[in-house]
């Protein structure tokens, strides 16, 4: 069973959010089964602790989860039906990567300064001449599940500037015929939501986050596509198909696009 001790706390995360997770573990690894009762939060107290208000705190977030459902008098009880939330799998490859996104609708965010150009590390390309910078969230069935900060190269946004507003960027750039894509990679680090992405992913303050960059180049070694990406990392996981022998076929995969983690 999973614990925290004094040694497993950990810097800013606020108390419930940790106490939540290991809840939220029990039911994942089934330790808590669907329909059986919990520890209750006396219990729960002297297990973690931690006063009783963290306890209820983190009780009160599984239910808002849909993982728990308090009954008055009986006490706390995991749900029968536990919907999986970590339906977005961060892929390794081009395809699977748009297949993912592309039904997924981006809620855009007006931007007072912009800034003109993205940061490039060294073997990320050279700049466009000019950029557009594109703010959103992005949403699934009507909830947040994702901040992005993107910049995308003018002359790509002109040519299809109606698809780019309405759908993910990365989608959208994959439909034009007229970018010949040299490559495209992406990177992963663990972070923590500020108070803004809290606020924009509907999620609590310090939350793991999983945070993306993701760089796409095309011929001529431009960086046509830069984004910062952040997860909330309760609807995310990342597949590696470590035997992966399925060979792209030409109509789905130009010249040498790929797309690692």
């Amino acid at each position: 069973m999973e614990k925290l001790n004094s040694a497993d706390r950990r810097g800013q995360i606020p108390a419930y959010i940790q106490v939540a997770s290991a809840l939220r573990r029990r039911i994942e690894t089934g330790e808590w089964l669907p329909g059986r009762k919990i520890s209750t939060l006396e219990e729960l107290e002297q297990e973690f602790n931690f006063a009783r208000v963290t306890v209820r705190q983190a009780v009160g977030l599984l239910e808002k989860e849909g993982l728990v459902t308090r009954q008055q008098g009986r006490g706390t009880f995991v749900n029968e039906h536990v919907n999986d939330k970590r339906w977005l799998r961060l892929e390794t490859t081009w395809e699977s990567v748009i297949t993912s996104i592309k039904e997924n609708v981006p809620k855009f965010i007006k931007v007072a300064t912009p800034p003109p150009f993205p940061k490039l590390h060294e073997d990320e390309g050279s700049m466009a001449s000019e950029y557009v910078f594109l703010r959103s969230v992005q949403l699934k069935d009507g909830v947040p599940y994702a901040v992005v900060n993107l910049h995308l190269a003018r002359d790509i946004f002109d040519q299809n500037r109606d698809a780019f507003l309405k759908h993910t960027a990365l989608s959208v750039l994959a439909t034009l015929d007229s970018v010949d894509i040299k490559e495209a990679h992406q990177t992963l680090v663990i972070g923590t939501a500020d108070r803004e992405t809290a606020n924009l992913l509907q999620v609590s303050l310090s939350v793991p986050t999983a945070e993306c960059r993701c760089v796409v180049t095309d011929q001529d070694d431009v960086a046509i596509y830069v984004a910062e990406i952040t997860y909330r990392s309760d609807c995310m996981k990342l597949y590696m198909n470590l035997l992966d022998r399925v060979k792209p076929t030409p109509k789905a995969l130009p010249r040498t696009r790929k797309m690692s983690a």
